[in-house]
């Protein structure tokens, strides 16, 4: 391959992933091609883009990137997968997949994470986080809990007064006048 074709490899390997914060890497090389063609619809029904990478230019085009350390010293055939809506979106779809039968042969190899590498066990873990829209219910329904807590303290203090009041004043009127 020529100089100026490897050139344009790594430059258009540079543009699809710039401004990309996380990847996860994978093995797609014993899937056939109706599996892979299958794989690819899936991944792309879930806004999740899947590219199978050269080691080697790819560590190139991403060398001063938060991607830098997973292509350091990668050997063998891999794919990388990057989109979804957070890191985590995006390994449980993959996860999910590497379980069907259908989809037999795909794996995860690792990951990368603010320019953090990850084996293929601690991205296999990261399934297994909240992702952002689980972090926000459940920090919603903590703040939720916490006002709805008070405002239940508050009204039946109140509601304790007011009723005290409501049998001073008919402790009052039921009392003659002298």
């Amino acid at each position: 391959m020529s100089k100026f074709v490897k050139q344009l490899i790594i430059d258009g390997v540079s543009e699809r992933l710039k401004g990309v914060q996380y990847l996860l890497l994978v093995n797609v090389s014993a899937l056939n091609a109706n599996a892979n063609k299958d794989l690819r619809a899936f991944l792309a029904s879930k806004n999740i883009n899947l590219m199978v990478i050269n080691n080697s230019l790819t560590e190139r085009a991403t060398k001063e990137t938060c991607l830098a350390p997973l292509f350091k010293n990668l050997a063998g055939t891999h794919a990388v997968c990057w989109g979804a809506d957070d890191i985590v979106a995006l390994a449980k779809e993959v996860v999910k997949l590497t379980k069907d039968k259908a989809m037999k042969g795909l794996e995860v190899k690792g990951a990368v994470l603010d320019g953090e590498k990850m084996d293929a066990a601690q991205a296999v873990e990261i399934s297994k986080w909240l992702s952002r829209e689980e972090q926000i219910s459940v920090i919603i329904g903590q703040a939720v809990g916490i006002g709805a807590m008070l405002s239940g303290q508050l009204i039946a203090s109140g509601g304790a007064l007011a009723s005290q009041i409501v049998k001073i004043s008919e402790k009052e009127e039921a009392a003659p006048v002298v």
